[in-house]
Formats: structure tokens, sequence, C-alpha cells
């Protein structure tokens, strides 16, 4: 069973570290984490926690409007490809739509274009790199409500 819930900040540090850093000297911990606007989610499979993501409000040049940004987007590899990622962004889209945000962006990573592509992600821009880490796009998505 797959239950989706509010999580802390240090809740998500594991899995970042473990999906999103390895074998790069890079700290999980993400600026804003801790600001009254931020908030993170996590997919629990039985009761373990094993995906989580990161919402945070901050604008992008390319977008006007109320915007939130989604950080720290990971997956335990054994359970990758089974829609947990794409759960989490809905369940976020329901709240950023209750609180009137019009676009959701991220710097996604070339790896994982198809999969925000699936969740109704559009890409803007050029790839760009981010170092240690590697190529990326900004990707963002309208939120409608509707």
């Amino acid at each position: 069973m797959i239950e989706i819930k509010f999580v802390s900040p240090e809740q998500t540090y594991e899995i970042r570290r473990e999906i999103l850093r390895k074998n790069i000297p890079l700290t999980e911990k993400i600026q804003g984490d801790f600001e009254d606007d931020t908030f993170h989610l996590g997919a629990f499979s039985n009761g373990i926690l094993v995906s989580v993501a990161t919402f945070m409000k901050d604008n992008h040049q390319y977008f006007s409007g109320f915007q939130f940004r989604l950080r720290g987007m990971a997956t335990l590899e054994k359970v990758q490809g089974k829609g947990l990622g794409k759960q989490l962004i809905f369940k976020a889209e329901e709240f950023l739509k209750e609180k009137n945000v019009s676009i959701l962006w991220c710097n996604a990573r070339v790896v994982a274009l198809k999969f925000y592509q699936n969740c109704g992600f559009e890409t803007i821009g050029e790839e760009f790199e981010i170092p240690l880490i590697g190529g990326h796009y900004v990707m963002f998505k309208e939120l409608k409500n509707d």
C-alpha cells in the first residue's frame, strides 16, 4: 500500500543523498528546506519512505505569476518506475492549486526528462550544466484549477 504524506526536511535527506548525491561531495540539504512556504512530501510503501520531493516558493525569470519550484525529487532505485514520483507530484499539485500557484517548475536532469514529460511538464530554454551533477533543462507545468 502506498501512502503520500507530508514529511520533515530531515526525512528527505537519506534518499536525496543515496539517489541525487551518490559519489558527489555535495550536501543533501537544500537552501530553503526550512522556509515557512516550503513543504516536503514522501511516498511510503508499507510504511517505509521510498520517494521524496521538496516544493518551495521560488521565482524563475522565464515565468510570471505565483510560482513554486520542485527540488530534491528522488525515488529509491528498487521502486523506480512504479509511479511513486508521479503520485508525489500530483499530490503537490492539488495542494499548490489550493494556494493559487500558477506555475510549478524545476531544473530537471537530462536523464529524468521523460519522467517529467509524463507528469505533464514542458521544457523551456537550452540544456545547461550544473557542476558535479550534469546536464539539466528548466521544465515547467501550468497549474490550472479545474
